[in-house]
This record gives structure tokens, sequence and C-alpha cells, in this order.
């Protein structure tokens, strides 16, 4: 069995979603199973309704609206001309979002998040089945909440594997083609948890691995894996072939094309991982299988924006050891804040740290009461892979570099923009 997995920008307008027949009707689909995210922004929309609820905003249902309205535009281009059931299945999607908001007395945000955000994924998948049903495409739609069992760890939650594992293989039928979403599961108690933002390829890799999968596919809008994000970086190269290894290294060191936790699974049963562009599907793109390295070996690039560089040091010159680390480490996972780099002398210690989870402010006064403690926001954390002297010079020029850190194979800099 194949999986496909069909990210945001490939279906984010009606013109996306009949590209994917397109791509279908070129690559094959017997025995194959579709992991398809929200459309578009979708998720960035649904998560405004979210912060728009919790600011108790009175409109906070307006937000909602703009991605009824986005959907509506879609479905009327889909199917011009008929009132087709898809339209009713919609509404009963978006009605539930509103029951719920109406009804919610939890003031935990993680969880109106996750009871909210993960509708997008239930929309589009619904879209997109019925899109190919129209088209003489038969297809089974799966809710993927009744497969993929997890903690109740909201936003970031821990796969059950054995209880997964068990509910995919008895609930899909091999035979046939499948649509069902990325980026949700559901806990013990039926309640909707997501995996982390672009856990949809998660999702692909925690099936292909549970189905022993043939491979696993992720379409996106690139000709495959580049050494570089085309967004911050000028002229790109196609990686033909990556390693498992190198993929995750990679993936750890911030590589947007692949989910960090998409690759172990596939690397224990050997499972083969395809990056393919939905634009050019006759084209093979990059795989990430068991080898050596990358090919071509050449610098890889990698960009975290909006980094917070932290630098403790002691008040009283005392010296930074396993104790003080510890705690700091502690300090650190308890705020939910993610540790991109460290760097520590004997009184002093630094860390670059992503704060998705906003919990900065708190950790600060707790550091403050036992160390000297330094911040740069808004920094920016390079990593070279396979770096040479030309590379680390095309990243300096107009950076004030805050930290340098260099191992055999990999270069990270933390830097900020000079000023004037």
């Amino acid at each position: 069995m194949r999986i496909f997995k069909f990210g945001g920008a490939s279906v984010k307008d009606a013109a996306g979603v009949r590209n994917i027949v397109k791509v279908l009707e070129t690559v094959g689909y017997e025995e194959t199973l579709l992991v398809v995210s929200a459309m578009g922004k979708t998720t960035n929309a649904m998560e405004k309704v979210v912060r728009d609820y919790f600011d108790e905003k009175a409109d906070h249902l307006a937000a909602l609206q703009e991605v009824i309205d986005y959907h509506h535009d879609i479905l009327k281009e889909l199917f011009p001309g008929v009132q087709h059931q898809i339209y009713a299945r919609f509404k009963e999607l978006t009605d539930e979002v509103k029951g719920f908001l109406a009804w919610n007395k939890s003031p935990k945000y993680s969880f109106v998040y996750d009871q909210v955000v993960g509708y997008g994924e239930l929309i589009s998948t619904s879209i997109v089945s019925a899109y190919f049903e129209e088209t003489g495409i038969k297809n089974t739609w799966l809710d993927v909440r009744e497969l993929i069992k997890t903690g109740s760890d909201y936003r970031d939650a821990t796969v059950n594997w054995d209880r997964s594992q068990q509910n995919i293989t008895s609930r899909i039928n091999r035979k046939v083609l499948n649509i069902t979403q990325g980026f949700i599961g559901s806990d013990d108690n039926n309640f909707t948890t997501t995996l982390g933002r672009e856990g949809s390829d998660y999702t692909a890799a925690i099936l292909g691995y549970c189905l022993n999968a043939e491979s696993v596919t992720i379409w996106k809008d690139v000709p495959g894996v580049l050494n570089a994000d085309p967004r911050y970086f000028q002229n790109p190269e196609l990686l033909h072939e990556v390693s498992y290894r190198e993929a995750i290294e990679l993936a750890f060191y911030g590589a947007s094309v692949i989910h960090p936790k998409t690759l172990q699974p596939l690397q224990r049963k050997e499972i083969p991982l395809h990056v393919r562009s939905f634009l050019q599907p006759e084209q093979p793109g990059t795989v990430v299988k068991k080898s050596k390295g990358i090919s071509p070996n050449i610098p890889c690039f990698i960009l975290k924006k909006d980094q917070v560089l932290l630098k403790l040091s002691s008040l009283n010159f005392d010296f930074i050891v396993e104790e003080n680390i510890s705690e700091i480490f502690r300090m650190l996972h308890d705020h939910r804040l993610k540790v991109d780099l460290i760097q520590n002398s004997a009184i002093s210690f630094s860390v670059c740290v992503d704060n998705k989870f906003q919990q900065l402010p708190e950790l600060f006064e707790k550091l403050k009461s036992k160390y000297k403690v330094t911040s740069y926001e808004s920094v920016s954390l390079y990593t070279i892979r396979h770096f040479n002297q030309e590379a680390i010079d095309s990243l300096q020029n107009g950076k004030e570099v805050l930290l340098e850190q260099r191992t055999q194979e990999t270069v990270q800099l933390v830097t900020r923009e000079t000023k004037g």
C-alpha cells in the first residue's frame, strides 16, 4: 500500500483539488491512502478563531465566518449549479464548531485549540472525497480520530502506538482508495488532539508504519528536498537522494520540508519517503531511504527565525555545573521552550530557544532569581550541514554573529541584523 500526503498548498483552491485528480491519474491510485491537510491557510484562520474566542471578542464568530466563506467559494467552483450533499456535510461540520464554542466551559487554551483547529482537516477531506466521487473516483472517507489514539497532551500529542496499530490494521481496507486527515487524533475520552504544527507529515508516517506501506510520498509545491529554503536563500539545489540519518539531522535542525517526527517510524521499517512536486508529478523528486549521506554532496542551509538567545551567568562567579544545567533544562521544559542550541563555559550558559508557546516572561522571573540573564530576542539561527568557508561567509554579510558553534559536519550561527 502507498501513502500519499497532500498539504494545504495543494488544496488551497478549486484548481488545486482538480490538480490532485490529475496527479492520481498520472501516478495511479490503486491501494493508496491519501492524507490531506486543511485547505490553504485554514489552520492559521482557525487559530484566529481560538484567539478571538479567548480574547472574549463579541464577534469571534466573524473569524469563523471568513473560513466558511472561503470554503463556500471553493465548493461553488467544484460543484457549479448543483446543491450537492457536500453542502449539508460542510454545514454540519461548521455547526459543530459553533456548538462547541457556545457550550465549552474549559479555560484551557490548548484543549480548546485542538477541538476547534482540527476541523480544517475534516472539512478539506470531506470536500476532496466528494469531488473525487463526482469525477468518478470511488473512495472511502475515514475519520483519522478513530484510527490514531494519543495521550491528552493537547497541541503536541504523544501517539499511543499499540492502540493506533490495532485500529489502523482492523479498520482500513487496503484494496480501495482511502482519504483521511493529517494533524489530528483523539485521546481516551475521544476529544480531538493535534500532533503539532506540520503534523500531517507525521500522520502519513504513522499510517505508513502501521500498514507496512510500500512507500510514503509527500506532495509539495517544490521539486523535492532542496539544500535551502527558496524563501530565504537564492538558487537552491535539488537533493536527489538523502539517507534516513541525514534527513533526521536536517529535520532536527529545522529543515521545513520534512517534519522532525516523520522519519523515525519510517526508518524503523526502512519504508522509503518520497518528496515530489504536485505541479510536476512525472518528476521523481527526492527519495529518503537507507543509504549514506546526501547526493549531491553540497552544503545544506537551514534558517530558524524569531528565536531567543539567553545568556546566563552565575551571580557570584560560581561554576555552572551539572546541577545548574539540570535545573535550567527543567525550567525550559516546564515552560515549553524548545531548545535549538546550547553552549556553556565554566561560569556561563547560553541557549537559543523557540518561544512558540509564549511563556518566556514567566521563565525570566525564575531565572533572574538565580542567574544574571541577558536576552536577545528576534534573532536568527542558521545551520549549515556539510559546511565550507564559502558557505559560512555567505551568511555573514550585514549580520552580527552573537554565537557560533561547530562540529565536524555542522556549523551553527546565531545572528541579528546589524543596524544602519
